[in-house]
């Protein structure tokens, strides 16, 4: 199946998605739609904003930012791969350990909160949110360690009791159209949608998402020929080290320079060609 241009993508794309929210302004809209809370202004934490594929059709970027009260991990996932519930307990705890300096006290940790974004039921019950704390199970106590996972679906069936914004939002996800747009008649939803329409105009991010749909293409054809099912996610993982380490305009190079793509092996993995 072709693979869509970048002006033709929607919020579900977790490419573009993660585009959209390492802009703080708009990362702080969407949380306060999805939270339905008025928030402070919101950081995002550019360095811990990772490139992953658990396989080369499914990229994502994973979005961490904090603000005086809060820490907040934010990913839209377009496919279910069995695993939310361990990744949102390794997200928590990632988000711990860049939080807490040494030295601090425990006490010291922000609440955090993570949330995904699912194209998919995670859970099968139908809702359009599914909000997890800690408890006791013996009576109920909370267990006040200020975590929240909260997981929510794009496509729910509970309309009745599910707010109308966050339920426009999620069909504007779905359908990043100005139709879309002007028959939702949402002022947050049209604020995000200028957003979205100049970035999708927007050259470099454009160039990088033609760098990565390049670099996918380029995995898929060496693992077929090597038949090496590794290679892809190895590709990809290499990436994502690049990106963080300021090296994200030589990643192109990794498809056509198998010398540069050993060295980058050698200096990232410590592994030979």
């Amino acid at each position: 199946m072709a693979r869509k241009r970048f002006n033709e993508l929607n919020l579900t794309s977790a490419f573009l998605f993660g585009a959209a929210m390492s802009n703080p302004e708009v990362l702080r809209l969407i949380l306060e739609i999805l939270l339905d809370e008025k928030l402070d202004s919101v950081k995002v934490s550019a360095e811990h904003t990772l490139l992953f594929s658990s396989d080369t059709r499914n990229i994502r970027l994973d979005i961490f930012a904090d603000n005086d009260s809060h820490s907040y991990n934010v990913e839209m996932q377009e496919e279910d791969e069995n695993n939310l519930p361990k990744r949102s307990r390794y997200h928590q705890a990632e988000m711990d350990v860049l939080s807490l300096k040494p030295g601090q006290d425990f006490n010291e940790l922000k609440p955090n909160i993570v949330v995904f974004i699912c194209d998919f039921d995670p859970f099968g019950e139908g809702l359009y949110q599914y909000t997890f704390e800690n408890k006791c199970n013996e009576n109920d106590i909370p267990l006040g360690d200020e975590t929240k996972k909260i997981f929510f679906k794009i496509h729910g069936k509970n309309t009745g009791d599910t707010r109308t914004e966050l339920i426009n939002f999620l069909k504007y996800m779905k359908e990043t159209t100005d139709e879309c747009v002007d028959l939702l008649g949402d002022m947050n939803i049209s604020r995000l949608h200028e957003y979205v329409t100049e970035l999708k105009k927007d050259r470099e991010w454009e160039r990088c998402y033609m760098r990565v749909e390049d670099l996918i293409k380029s995995a898929e054809r060496k693992a077929l020929a090597q038949g090496r099912k590794d290679m892809q996610q190895e590709l990809l993982d290499l990436v994502t080290k690049m990106i963080k380490s300021g090296e994200a305009e030589q990643v192109v190079r990794l498809s056509e320079d198998e010398d540069f793509f050993a060295e980058m092996r050698r200096k990232y993995f410590n592994a030979d060609s």
